[in-house]
């Protein structure tokens, strides 16, 4: 009965099935697993218009004098919250081109927010504590997903197709840290393996 509404919708409105799920998996040149690498998938139909929401809170915590999460994806005009959760005060910052911020001092149990407007990488530092470093990842597709212990993630409702796939972390070797793939969406289940050297300075700009 899905299948039947998903098809007359296509039908009557000139919309793509979102059928299709996509395996991957990201190893390094070792073939180990690779943790915290973010996934895109840009379909060569494009995506869809409208604001893009995830299901995972926008949101950076600092505790034990670290960021948490390492990684954080979020879509470009996503509103993150920056918890501190510490003892002491933290002065969150970010030089990176296209996403420059800065939130001064602030307490305990206080929050600030920033609006991330461009697609692209904030790494974020203390002001205070230099040995604090993350990432929020700015994505503009809502095809995007982080891999965790396993190295592996899940992208699922993926049009069939033409597209575009984008491996992103901050230790990855290469232009930008991100490697890119052109690949053709199946109905149904697809995989894709992506290897990579994993070995370079974590970038902070």
């Amino acid at each position: 009965m899905r299948l039947l509404v998903l098809l007359l919708t296509a039908v009557l409105f000139g919309t793509p099935v979102f059928a299709a799920d996509l395996t991957v998996a990201v190893r390094d040149s070792a073939g180990r697993p690779v943790r915290d690498a973010v996934i895109t998938v840009v379909p060569a139909s494009g995506v869809p218009r409208g604001p893009i929401r995830f299901n995972w809170p926008l949101r950076v915590a600092q505790q034990d004098l670290q960021f948490d999460p390492y990684v954080l994806i979020a879509p470009v005009g996503g509103t993150v919250s920056f918890p501190n959760v510490d003892r002491v005060r933290h002065h969150v910052y970010s030089f990176s081109r296209g996403n420059r911020f800065e939130i001064e001092l602030y307490g305990r149990d206080q929050t600030r927010t920033h609006v991330f407007t461009s697609a692209g990488v904030a790494a974020l530092g203390c002001n205070i504590h230099d040995q604090m470093l993350a990432y929020v990842k700015v994505v503009d597709t809502p095809w995007a997903a982080k891999t965790g212990p396993t190295g592996d993630v899940v992208v699922t409702g993926l049009p069939a197709g033409g597209a575009t796939l984008r491996v992103w972390h901050p230790r990855l070797a290469g232009r930008g840290n991100e490697i890119a793939t052109v690949f053709t969406v199946t109905n149904g289940a697809n995989r894709q393996t992506i290897s990579g050297n994993f070995s370079a300075t974590a970038a902070v700009r």
